[in-house]
């Protein structure tokens, strides 16, 4: 498995992590035309203020003391960091319950990603129409990819047909990844991966509540 590496060597992986939740609490400021301050963003996060200003260095000098960060500035800075200040069109692989979420989320094409095509081995699927995109077999994903233009790819079947379709997006020229399967996948070096495993997430979450509550009583 080849886990999203730091951004092209100027900023950490957990940095590009945090920069993600500094995008999604600006969006007020943008909207109203004005600044946000690193204490701020700090309270939004739920890290330092000094930790804010220390992601924030790498994109330059964009702050100004007792000022703050210009809210649209920073926030083109930031999405040209992590890659997304351009449209990112992706693939779905499993016409499911999760893919028909998926594409119910308006907010993709807000941050810059477009999902232009989905795929499913069922027969009594392919053709039908989801949420406006037709159901294409999955035997055609490869001719697909390169006519859509597609570079990333989601893979939201069962976890025993999970690494046979990844092998499949990987066959299409798709340089990324996003995995639902409870499943690791292996894919060669230079295809990058993200694994969202909502079961994991879960526990860590329930260890989370389980160690506060155990924290209370001592």
């Amino acid at each position: 498995m080849n886990e999203i590496p730091p951004s092209d060597g100027r900023v950490s992986n957990a940095t590009s992590q945090r920069m993600s939740q500094y995008l999604r609490c600006i969006g007020a400021a943008v909207r109203a035309g004005g600044t946000v301050s690193s204490s701020e963003l700090a309270e939004l996060v739920g890290v330092s203020a000094a930790q804010v200003r220390r992601d924030l260095a790498a994109l330059g000098h964009l702050g100004q003391r007792g000022v703050g960060y210009d809210a649209a500035a920073l926030t083109a800075a930031i999405r040209k960091t992590l890659g997304i200040d351009r449209m990112w069109k992706v693939v779905v692989a499993g016409a499911g319950n999760l893919a028909r979420a998926l594409l119910r989320y308006r907010g993709f094409a807000d941050q810059g990603f477009e999902i232009v095509g989905l795929f499913d081995a069922d027969p009594g699927k392919v053709g039908t129409i989801i949420e406006g995109l037709k159901v294409q077999n999955i035997a055609q994903l490869r001719e697909s990819v390169a006519n859509l233009g597609a570079e990333l790819g989601v893979v939201s079947v069962p976890s025993d047909a999970a690494q046979a379709v990844a092998d499949q997006m990987v066959a299409a020229g798709l340089k990324g990844v996003m995995n639902f399967a409870p499943v690791l996948l292996r894919l060669p070096s230079h295809v990058r991966s993200v694994t969202v495993d909502l079961a994991s997430q879960l526990e860590q979450l329930a260890f989370a509540v389980h160690f506060a509550a155990l924290a209370d009583r001592s």
